[in-house]
């Protein structure tokens, strides 16, 4: 039974999933917006959200859980540095998922993911 499981599988397994979510949100941190396709673009908004919470308090032990998430040393820089002192009066909400046409080739939804 899949009872209170949140979540979307997005036709992978658990490993190449937690790669491409990882690699999304390192993205996201770092070029601030990125044209990706819908299904995508919602499975990753709440792990940017928690990591820009996480980047809020700016200590070491911040640095250390967006180390264990973001693959680059520079993502992790501008969160700290960047991200975090510009929303820290913010409660929520720092992403932002606008429509654009769909994917010529098989017609995918796509969307452009963006900080607010």
């Amino acid at each position: 039974m899949r009872h209170q499981k949140k979540g979307t599988i997005l036709g992978r397994k658990k490993a190449p999933r937690k790669a491409l979510m990882r690699s999304l949100a390192t993205s996201i941190i770092i070029y601030e917006k990125v044209k990706t396709t819908k299904a995508k673009a919602k499975a990753v908004k709440p792990v940017v959200e928690k990591l820009v919470t996480t980047a809020k308090k700016n200590d070491l032990t911040a640095r250390r859980k967006l180390l264990e998430v973001l693959y680059h040393k520079k993502a992790v820089n501008k969160a700290l540095e960047v991200l975090g002192p510009r929303y820290k009066n913010r409660k929520g909400g720092y992403t932002r998922i606008i429509n654009l046409e769909n994917r010529q080739g098989d017609n995918a939804e796509m969307v452009q993911i963006e900080f607010v």
